[in-house]
């Protein structure tokens, strides 16, 4: 019979970790972490002393059943506390810019706003990664992070795709445009999509299906861009809508590299 520590009984989700000393651990190793899920109610003494940690360093603090944290790691014993751990490193936007300077190409970044559906991240991811994207940027909240169903969505591409977290998307937007990168947002009410310039730094803009991009983040952009839809659902779905504007994005900039 096989020997397991406590947070690795067999069945364990990928990125998950369970109890205490095991977080402590993680947040301690610097190990990105997605967010933490504990129970409802009153938190003391090293709990307590771990989810001050976590606020410090800004990771999510989810409440949630002690049912739900139970299922999360498969009935092992977590102390009244689970950790979802990122598949992979996140990256920073200087690094998106950086890869571009190398590729000697003009920045294009997916912004992602309030994507939850880890499989709607993960296909979005790979699309800008087979299109050329430089990075894709997600918030902190309000979105799901790099999960191992988003790496697995994305076929692998989280490996090659920077993917950086922003504290705040209308503050992002605004560093964008500072830095001379036009930040455009999908939206039904936009300029058609195909007579829009992407040829230059450019940021586009993805909301959620539901809700579409948020008022502020759409507010902060330089425009919104739309496309055409014929047919009697009246939205397409985030990753779909991403896809076709990197590529398009791609079209642009393939045609103005053989001028």
């Amino acid at each position: 019979m096989e020997n397991h520590e406590p947070n690795q009984k067999p069945g364990y989700g990928e990125g998950i970790i369970a109890g205490r000393n095991p977080v402590a651990e993680a947040m301690r190793s610097g190990r990105a972490i997605d967010c933490l899920y504990i129970p409802k109610g009153r938190q003391e003494g090293q709990l307590a002393a771990i989810i001050a940690k976590a606020r410090k360093l800004q990771i999510p603090i989810k409440e949630a059943d002690p049912r739900k944290l139970s299922h999360m790691c498969n009935g092992a014993n977590h102390q009244g506390i689970v950790a979802v751990a990122a598949a992979v490193e996140y990256s920073s936007l200087e690094d998106m810019l950086s890869l571009s300077e190398e590729r000697g190409e003009p920045p294009l970044l997916i912004v992602c706003d309030g994507i939850e559906d880890p499989h709607n991240l993960g296909a979005i991811i790979r699309s800008a990664e087979c299109a050329g994207a430089h990075g894709v940027i997600i918030p902190k909240r309000r979105s799901v992070g790099l999960t191992y169903a988003v790496s697995r969505a994305s076929a692998g591409a989280v490996e090659h795709m920077p993917v950086m977290r922003a504290q705040n998307l209308s503050g992002l937007i605004e560093d964008l445009k500072s830095r001379g990168i036009w930040c455009f947002a999908a939206d039904m009410d936009g300029s058609p999509w195909d007579r829009t310039d992407f040829t230059g730094p450019t940021a586009l803009v993805i909301g959620s299906e539901g809700r579409g991009v948020s008022r502020l983040v759409k507010e902060k952009c330089d425009g919104a861009v739309s496309l055409p839809i014929r047919g009697k659902v009246n939205s397409l779905n985030a990753s779909v809508a991403a896809g076709v504007l990197c590529y398009e994005a791609l079209r642009q900039r393939t045609e103005r590299s053989r001028q």
